[in-house]
């Protein structure tokens, strides 16, 4: 199970959002390209960028930001934000991107992304950005799009229906509620995560080591353990942004966790 580091970028800078509003952004660092090579030496596997600019819309901002990030690392990148057709997916695959993470086409124009996950097998990730509310004593979810700002009226339940058996790499849950709160993470993963059947990369409120066992125990039994390995093809990493800037997570100390919560 990876830790894998988030970097969000706008106006080329390292930032962090709570519960993905533009207006909320604190720069937590001025130079990504340093933070990225931090990252790395720190013994992190992957990292996750997120282009902020590109999610509301300015495509533009932090490409060569991007670019030289990819230059300055070797470990893979998956970079998400604005990634709305096929033009913007063969631009990134040809910088030597490692992976990328589709959100709002993958919800609005789903048999073009299938046409792309075809095309680049184990390459594309499905972004399944959940925004939950109460009905009684119950929840439901549903998937945000466009940088966040907009309802599609669909739930993850109908979104696996149609990923599941395609060649994508797995799926970013994220609950957006949580987002940015250090607050910890959403119990609704544990009702959405048995319906994906592709690897699984959580984010979202991962503010303390207590999150990380939390999401090791809540798969410990050997059922599920062998439901995850089998079918779901089990659970990649976590992304974590906040909590590692704030200082309250250590890099190092929530590796060795990680690791010996998977091993457990």
């Amino acid at each position: 199970m990876k830790l894998i580091p988030a970097i969000d970028l706008k106006n080329n800078k390292c930032v962090r959002l709570i519960q993905g509003k533009e207006q909320s952004a604190e720069i937590y660092n001025e130079n990504p390209i340093e933070q990225a090579k931090y990252f790395e030496k720190e013994g992190c596997e992957k990292i996750h960028i997120v282009d902020l600019d590109a999610a509301f819309g300015r495509k533009d901002v932090n490409k060569e930001t991007i670019l030289d990030i990819r230059k300055s690392i070797s470990i893979p990148i998956q970079l998400g934000g604005g990634i709305r057709n096929k033009d913007d997916v063969n631009f990134w695959l040809e910088k030597n991107i490692d992976y990328l993470i589709i959100g709002t086409i993958a919800i609005t124009n789903s048999d073009l992304v299938e046409r792309i996950t075809d095309e680049f097998e184990n390459k594309i990730y499905i972004a399944l950005d959940i925004k939950e509310e109460n009905i009684g004593t119950g929840s439901r979810d549903e998937i945000m799009i466009k940088g966040w700002t907009e309802g599609s009226k669909l739930n993850s339940e109908q979104i696996s229906t149609i990923y599941n058996k395609s060649k994508i790499k797995g799926y970013i849950l994220t609950s957006i509620n949580n987002d940015g709160m250090m607050q910890g993470p959403s119990l609704t993963y544990q009702e959405i995560v048995y319906l994906l059947e592709k690897p699984v990369i959580f984010s979202g409120g991962y503010s303390h080591y207590l999150d990380l066992e939390l999401l090791s125990s809540v798969y410990e039994s050997k059922q599920s353990k062998d439901y995850f390995r089998s079918v779901n093809g089990g659970i990649e990493g976590v992304i974590i942004g906040k909590a590692i800037y704030s200082g309250s997570i250590e890099i190092k100390k929530a590796i060795k966790a990680l690791n010996k919560y998977a091993e457990g």
